[in-house]
């Protein structure tokens, strides 16, 4: 019994460990498109996400009950598993964070859990139609209705504004929408916070449903609640910089505008799926979105090769996730010694990570830097051909002029910088 309840001690903490990766990794989901366009100063940006993300936690347990009730079958699974497949999410997580890829932290954890429990328990122990209608189909149909929803919404966006010829007109205009790109991140901010501090609590309920605390079909505590809902917003301050940085510069250059129609795109797709229990990713939404209005503003260019590793990132994260916690759950099944070298190894290998990041460091400080500009591509040029060209930024506002990169195409509604 003393070993069952230490294990179930370590299963939670490393739950938490796991969250606060989440956090960090996600970051990027809610502020990025806000920090690139300048519209927020980087630290003051995740701050606020942070305080959201930790409201948002308290707002529904739907989906929490889907991993804990739905994904697997709770019975015949040992604690042992859910410590298993928190190790092939987190360290998948980091990987990912090192590469500055923004992948799912959701298909790590769920990739991670249907690895162990394969190992476990075999094929029977997972609801394959579970699976199927609240894990695969969200994740594709996700990023594609937030891109399609957030491409026409920049086209309707520029085409309402195109005729805004005055200074003092487009002043305002432009205020207005870096208003709007703060009110529509804390909005993302909040949708993550219900979303993804849920799948936390989901499966730290699964440990003390398969170590008898709870009965089968409970709902989340209100410690596990708290918990989760902290350890997300403390990983939310931290600030996955790498990943901020590619979502904010790597996949397109954005302005106020594109941002606001982004970022309101994915915050309803990601709201509305929680109130359906559907555990999508908040990446691939707001991902989405981003190369959405990209492509909605004539002259924007989508960079395809961040774009593709992205999306090879995306297809790999459930299948690795899954070998290195059904690798993990081997060592687990071997007793207590083979629990202390699966933790041994994920320490080491955080820590290896970790080093690894450290001989190119990325902060609040260089969060906006870019290593180089791709090519406008056939696909981009030929969406882009078509869209109406984007709002002039007043050559009175020199902040807003200095935030737009230098490399962006040439705007002739744009009037020039005072030099």
């Amino acid at each position: 019994m003393e070993h069952i309840t230490l294990l179930l001690a370590i299963v939670v903490v490393t739950a938490l460990v796991f969250d606060f990766t989440n956090g960090f990794h996600d970051t990027a989901n809610a502020m990025a498109t806000t920090i690139s366009t300048g519209a927020m100063k980087p630290k003051t940006a995740v701050a606020m996400s942070a305080v959201l993300n930790l409201i948002g936690a308290f707002l529904s347990v739907e989906v929490a009950k889907t991993i804990s009730g739905g994904i697997v079958n709770e019975d015949g699974i040992r604690t042992e598993v859910i410590f298993a497949a928190l190790v092939g999410a987190i360290l998948w997580n980091l990987l990912t964070w090192l590469l500055g890829l923004p992948s799912s932290s959701s298909h790590a954890l769920f990739g991670g859990l249907i690895g162990a429990a394969v190992m476990s328990a075999g094929w029977s122990s997972i609801n394959g139609g579970t699976v199927v209608t609240k894990v695969l189909l969200p994740a594709i149909a996700a990023p594609l209705v937030a891109g399609i929803a957030a491409m026409l919404a920049t086209r309707l966006t520029y085409r309402i504004n195109r005729n805004v010829t005055d200074p003092n007109q487009l002043k305002s205009t432009a205020k207005g929408y870096r208003a709007g790109q703060i009110a529509s991140a804390g909005l993302v901010s909040l949708a993550h916070g219900t979303n993804d501090a849920q799948k936390t609590m989901g499966i730290i309920t699964l440990a003390l449903v398969t170590s008898g605390v709870l009965a089968p079909g409970s709902n989340p505590p209100m410690w596990v609640i708290v918990s989760a809902g902290v350890a997300i917003a403390l990983g939310t301050y931290l600030g996955g910089w790498r990943i901020i940085r590619t979502m904010g510069k790597g996949l397109t250059d954005l302005q106020p505008p594109q941002g606001f129609a982004a970022q309101t795109s994915a915050a309803t797709v990601i709201l509305a799926s929680s109130h359906l229990g559907f555990s999508l990713s908040t990446t691939q939404s707001c991902s989405g979105a981003v190369m959405g209005s990209g492509l909605g503003r004539k002259g924007g260019v989508v960079r395809w090769s961040t774009a593709t590793r992205m999306f090879v990132a995306w297809g790999l994260t459930l299948p690795a996730a899954g070998l290195v916690g059904a690798g993990a759950e081997f060592l687990t099944k071997q007793g207590p010694w083979g629990i202390a070298v699966t933790a041994v190894i994920l320490v080491g290998g955080s820590f290896a990570i970790w080093l690894a990041s450290r001989r190119q460091p990325v902060d609040h400080t260089n969060v906006n830097d870019t290593d180089g500009d791709e090519p406008q591509g056939v696909v981009t040029t030929a969406i882009a051909a078509v869209q109406p060209p984007p709002i002039g930024v007043p050559a009175s506002e020199p902040e807003l002029i200095s935030s737009i990169p230098a490399s962006a195409p040439d705007d002739p509604a744009r009037p020039p910088a005072k030099v």
